[in-house]
């Protein structure tokens, strides 16, 4: 689904070279979710950006379900990433004044789809995240658990290859984060691929494998390790 090999990504001012990412090698097979972890400054936005292809690399090979995305352009880019990722950010990003139902449909018009198949799209998803009765509300009206769940299903209804989450509970308290957390699993373990960025290390073992950055580099070992049913036991430990 996702091969990275030797990333680095160099940010250039007039006195300052800043790395953010190192040769960085990853591979997500389809089907799995994988945690990205480590502290700020570790490289994990810059990472989520090269794989969401929201900005390119400096150096290396990026292939995404199949298809070299190194060297694409930006309206290239454009269209793969409306085709086959879907985002969910911590801070939910939906439009105020339109309900939910409209705000799960304002990707799909950029896709062109027409409005029978656009509004089919919109009920699965809001169903598959337990929303269908909430579809006419503002999002004023729904709890942080509910904003996320909607955001969720903006990102599923567009059918993409797999989901990228940056800190998608980070704006919520436990127990919501635990209802997200368990949202997320049961989509992945429906065939989803997802790739979560993190902090928390609750959040990351619930992850079928933790990739732990460090100074744009991964500290954790064997990064082309395929996490199975009967993971190894360090590979569910907390991250240090």
């Amino acid at each position: 689904m996702l091969e990275m090999k030797e990333i680095s990504r160099v940010y250039r001012t007039d006195l300052v070279e800043t790395h953010a990412l190192r040769e960085l090698s990853l591979s997500v097979d389809t089907g799995e979710f994988v945690a990205i972890t480590g502290p700020s400054g570790s490289g994990k936005t810059t990472f989520l950006n090269i794989a969401g292809l929201l900005e390119t690399s400096t150096s290396g090979a990026y292939r995404l379900d199949g298809t070299d995305v190194s060297g694409l352009n930006d309206n290239q880019r454009s269209q793969i990433r409306n085709e086959k990722i879907g985002f969910i950010f911590q801070s939910f990003n939906l439009i105020p004044d339109l309900n939910i139902f409209d705000n799960v449909d304002v990707p799909l018009r950029y896709r062109g789809f027409n409005g029978a198949e656009r509004r089919g799209r919109i009920e699965k998803a809001l169903e598959q995240v337990g929303l269908a009765a909430r579809m006419k509300h503002l999002p004023s009206q729904l709890s942080g658990g509910q904003q996320q769940r909607a955001a969720i299903a903006r990102a599923l209804a567009g059918g993409p290859s797999f989901l990228l989450a940056d800190e998608p509970t980070g704006n919520l308290d436990s127990l919501m984060a635990r209802q997200v957390m368990d949202l997320l699993e049961k989509i992945n373990n429906e065939g989803t691929t997802i790739v979560m960025v993190t902090h928390d290390p609750e959040l990351a073992r619930r992850a079928h494998r933790n990739v732990q950055l460090l100074d744009g580099q991964i500290a954790s070992p064997d990064p082309f390790s395929v996490a199975q049913p009967a993971a190894a036991e360090a590979d569910l430990q907390p991250v240090a």
